[in-house]
């Protein structure tokens, strides 16, 4: 990360009917610590070099639509795969359809709160030097795979026919961004991006740097924890917490 660059991406975080339960699910899935923390809420701590933690936030509204932000997993083995299907289904996951072809390998599921994610058929070149979290794939635009990579600090490892992927230079998951035609959005983003100053930044300037970069400010400034709500380029909400 460059000296310009004063944020991490501390979180993931979901909104939840039953943040518990949805928390429970992909702690088992994923093998992750839970944490209650009085400040985050709900926390799954990665166990692997993800880079970043999942929050899970007491939410009422509704799931309208597809999500914007998905897992892809990846596998060794069709062996593998068939393993990771069955483990996500015994824990409370289900088979979905969202238009994908017979001929493609990958397997689309989703959570007990039908959070979407693929478990990826195995030798997929893009994600092989990946770990078990292969990428965070992304509806939008090259513009906004852009505005993340200077956000973050991140290099793009990917930018072609207008998609873009970047990739923290410490490893973990990919992010990717599938360009147009971006899906209309149905409501609040479910899967949220959570970033935090890093030890020599602080809360305004990170959020003014981040507004010279192409985000816009959502309200009037801190809500009730000192956090902001931000939206990239693409009108996806993301937030700016407080130093840690």
């Amino acid at each position: 990360m460059d000296r310009e660059t004063s944020c991490q991406l501390f979180a993931l975080s979901f909104d939840a009917k039953e943040p518990a339960s949805l928390a429970r699910f992909w702690s088992r899935f994923l093998d992750w610590e839970t944490v209650d923390d009085p400040q985050d809420g709900i926390v799954l701590l990665p166990g692997d070099d993800t880079g970043f933690r999942l929050r899970f936030l007491p939410s009422q509204e509704p799931k309208t639509g597809q999500n914007r932000t998905h897992f892809d997993l990846t596998s060794t083995s069709l062996e593998d795969q068939r393993r990771t299907v069955d483990r996500a289904l015994a824990l409370g996951a289900r088979h979905i359809d969202i238009g994908q072809l017979p001929e493609e390998e990958h397997v689309v599921l989703a959570d007990p709160e039908g959070n979407e994610f693929c478990v990826i058929e195995p030798g997929n070149n893009f994600l092989a030097d990946c770990g078990f979290i292969g990428a965070l794939a992304c509806d939008g635009s090259q513009e906004v795979g852009y505005f993340w990579s200077k956000a973050l600090g991140w290099p793009l490892v990917w930018d072609q026919d207008q998609e873009t992927a970047i990739r923290s230079p410490h490893g973990g998951p990919k992010v990717t961004w599938g360009g147009p035609p971006l899906e209309p959005r149905t409501g609040r983003d479910r899967l949220r991006f959570d970033l935090a100053p890093t030890a020599h930044g602080d809360l305004s300037t990170e959020v003014d740097r981040l507004l010279s970069l192409g985000a816009k400010r959502l309200g009037t400034g801190q809500d009730e924890t000192g956090s902001v709500t931000l939206t990239d380029p693409d009108g996806n909400e993301f937030s700016v917490l407080t130093p840690r």
